[in-house]
């Protein structure tokens, strides 16, 4: 590490840097320059809490551009985000400073880059906190880089603790990265929504255990007032969903400049979306599922005012850049106040005023049950996992599936929280245990799973608060500077009219009514079982089938989750009406001759009823239902362990099979609803060797 230059040439120094980044009348705040003193002089650990478009990405270029000056090494930045990696790939452009990224979007180009770091010829390199626990990296790239950056930056910080309302395993690994840094190295932290609570929490994992360095300094919190003074929030309480997608394309049309639609779920952006194009709106659907090309496409869209809005998820949730962006509206509300003022702090960033509603909708808190059903497994589950690879060695995900019944996505969640735990660790070809002793922290888990309802009733607390709803807001992120805003509805007396015109209300029904969902057949075992695996045999496959609507939508969605959380019972004329015109649109190679139900334990007359009545109504023969062995196979949570239960119980009752031999054409498969697939596809199997000559898988529910 070189001397420093004394304090006035840096700070002149610094001024000019910043001016080549954010324009020519741009000057550094106070706190600004206290953090990148303390980075570059001082090299110590410091946390910015700060509201969005403050200029926390300012204090790293400038360090960074500082720092190498020193002849320091490169910039480490942890960023979770693609579409934040591109805006921070052009932020560092402007000021002169050469930045590359590494993430699951340009694997081709590692090789390349990890060279280019070694040579000197980058100064910034931005990682996904995935990469960090990918064996090679972590492995033989991670410890050099760690030892030759000049400086750390994790960006969205708030998502390192457990306590924050976006928390995400892979981040808390850079607790066990901090503790490795060499000494002198400065570490930067920043993130706009962080409660007192998750300020402390992450501050206290930057700092450096007194065991490795004595005289080390506490961590520098630098934090702010939250207000953003271009906001004008208000809420519009609508009674139907309707109602609420009538109002906003009506609304649309007044709002300034372009802006984010967000929803809760996928199917609800695409939805949306498609409700708004025909109204036409010039919008774009947006959400984690969709094509790294079309994200791309439709954020430079947005940034260029080509388009009104992107229907975006939460995937556009952090870090996307558009300072004119004139407006932010949910079509739902986030899971607590911290969430919601994170995702509303994308707007107004450069503009005088920006508009901010939110739309809340009944669904909404079925939708909150079903994230928290995601959170930590309990305990006899992460010791069944812990147990499988002390007996089994190494193992994949998928062959953990086989042995452990939880969704591949909460699986691999919770190994990675083992991971940082130190219980497991990732290696080529899995995960290993390292047979070190785990606690299993339960009082931990229950105060978390507690501060998610408390946060949950907080935002209801928000629909209806009759007070300042950003001191409302910034209230729930500690911040004790919040006075009454003054601009948004609740305190101008201004409240937005709930009133939409008939014809567009009418209009959004028949959207919403709209019948029908594609149901893909499945087409590969999943990987890990024993005995079954590749490709399922064309002879034994289903043809793509049929859904009234999904779950997880705004219209058909509502009526559906009412349907299964009520009691047993025949199907409504007016959704058999619905099916009947899904049916008509179906375009099948050959018109089923049969109908074949699948076997309910919860709700047999639902099920066997609706496919009777299907069969009346379409003038096909109703040969009856699958049966099981020994009971009905339960609930399981993934792909392996459901085939393994479906395959054990699931069965073609003599009678039943000769009358499928004998009916002489396609057969149609009548469930309730279709969750992972695979009750449908088991069951096509054994409706097809038992002599059909295809299979039309018909459901009045999907979940996806």
């Amino acid at each position: 590490m070189t001397e420093a230059p004394d304090v006035a040439t840096l700070r002149e120094e610094a001024e000019t840097r910043l001016r080549a980044l954010a324009g020519e009348h741009a000057r550094l705040r106070d706190d600004q320059w206290a953090a990148v003193e303390a980075l570059v002089v001082r090299r110590r650990r410091v946390l910015v809490v700060q509201r969005t478009g403050w200029g926390k990405s300012a204090v790293y270029f400038v360090a960074t551009a500082l720092l190498r000056e020193l002849g320091e090494g490169p910039t480490v930045i942890v960023s979770p985000l693609l579409a934040l990696m591109r805006n921070q790939i052009a932020a560092a452009e402007r000021a002169g400073i050469r930045a590359v990224t590494i993430n699951s979007a340009n694997p081709e180009a590692w090789e390349e880059i990890y060279g280019q770091v070694a040579d000197g010829m980058v100064d910034v390199l931005l990682v996904s906190p995935e990469r960090l626990n990918n064996p090679d990296f972590r492995d033989q790239v991670l410890p050099e880089l760690a030892e030759s950056a000049g400086l750390v930056v994790v960006d969205e910080a708030h998502c390192i603790s457990d306590w924050g309302h976006d928390f995400r395993p892979d981040y808390r690994r850079l607790a066990t990265l901090f503790e490795e840094l060499p000494p002198g190295i400065p570490v930067l932290a920043t993130t706009a929504t962080a409660n007192a609570r998750v300020t402390r929490d992450v501050a206290e994992q930057m700092r450096l255990p007194a065991d490795l360095r004595p005289d080390a300094d506490e961590t520098l919190v630098l934090r702010g007032p939250l207000e953003r003074e271009s906001l004008h929030l208000s809420v519009v309480r609508l009674e139907s969903a309707e109602q609420r997608l009538a109002w906003l394309a009506q609304t649309l049309r007044e709002l300034p400049g372009s802006g984010i639609v967000y929803t809760l779920t996928v199917a609800a952006a695409h939805e949306i979306a498609g409700h708004l194009r025909e109204q036409g709106h010039e919008v774009a659907a947006y959400s984690g599922q969709t094509d790294p090309a079309e994200r791309l496409e439709a954020e430079e869209a947005l940034l260029n005012n080509k388009i009104k809005a992107l229907v975006a998820t939460s995937a556009l949730g952090m870090g996307f850049d558009k300072p004119d962006l004139g407006f932010v509206v949910h079509v739902g509300a986030p899971q607590s106040p911290v969430a919601y003022y994170q995702q509303v702090g994308r707007a107004g960033r450069g503009v005088e005023r920006a508009e901010v509603i939110l739309l809340p909708g009944a669904e909404d808190r079925d939708i909150w049950a079903y994230f928290a059903s995601l959170a930590f497994p309990p305990e006899p589950v992460v010791r069944a996992t812990l147990q499988a690879l002390e007996e089994h060695g190494t193992l994949s995900t998928p062959a953990l599936e086989t042995r452990v019944d939880l969704s591949r996505g909460r699986l691999e969640m919770m190994l990675k929280v083992l991971d940082v735990d130190g219980a497991v660790r990732r290696v080529r070809g899995g995960w290993e245990a390292t047979g070190e002793p785990w606690h299993y922290d339960s009082e931990r888990y229950s105060r978390i799973a507690a501060e998610r309802r408390a946060e949950q009733e907080a935002m209801l607390g928000y629909l209806t608060t009759a007070e300042c709803r950003e001191r409302y807001l910034r209230a729930h992120l500690d911040d004790d500077t919040a006075g009454p805003c003054g601009r948004c509805d609740n305190c101008t007396g201004r409240h937005r009219s709930p009133q939409v015109a008939a014809p567009a209300v009418e209009s959004a029904r028949q959207r919403l009514a709209r019948p029908g969902v594609t149901v893909e057949a499945r087409r590969q075992w999943p990987t890990g079982l024993a005995d079954l695996s590749g490709r399922i045999k064309p002879e034994l496959g289903a043809e793509p089938g049929r859904a009234l609507g999904r779950l997880t939508d705004i219209g058909w969605g509502n009526r559906l989750r009412e349907l299964f959380n009520g009691p047993d019972g025949p199907v409504a004329d007016d959704m058999l009406k619905a099916v009947i015109q899904v049916l008509s649109a179906w375009d099948w190679r050959e018109r089923p001759v049969a109908v074949v139900s699948v076997p309910s334990s919860t709700r047999p007359l639902l099920v066997r009823g609706f496919a009777e009545r299907l069969a009346q109504v379409g003038r096909l023969t109703y040969l009856g239902e699958l049966g099981y062995r020994a009971g009905p196979p339960g609930r399981q949570f993934n792909s392996a362990k459901r085939v393994q239960a479906i395959r054990a119980t699931l069965a073609m009752p003599k009678e039943l099979g000769a009358a499928v031999a004998q009916c002489g054409g396609p057969v149609l498969l009548v469930d309730d609803r279709v969750d992972t697939g695979w009750t449908m596809t088991l069951g096509t199997a054994l409706v097809r060797h038992a002599g059909a000559p295809a299979v039309l898988p018909l459901a009045l529910a999907t979940t996806s």
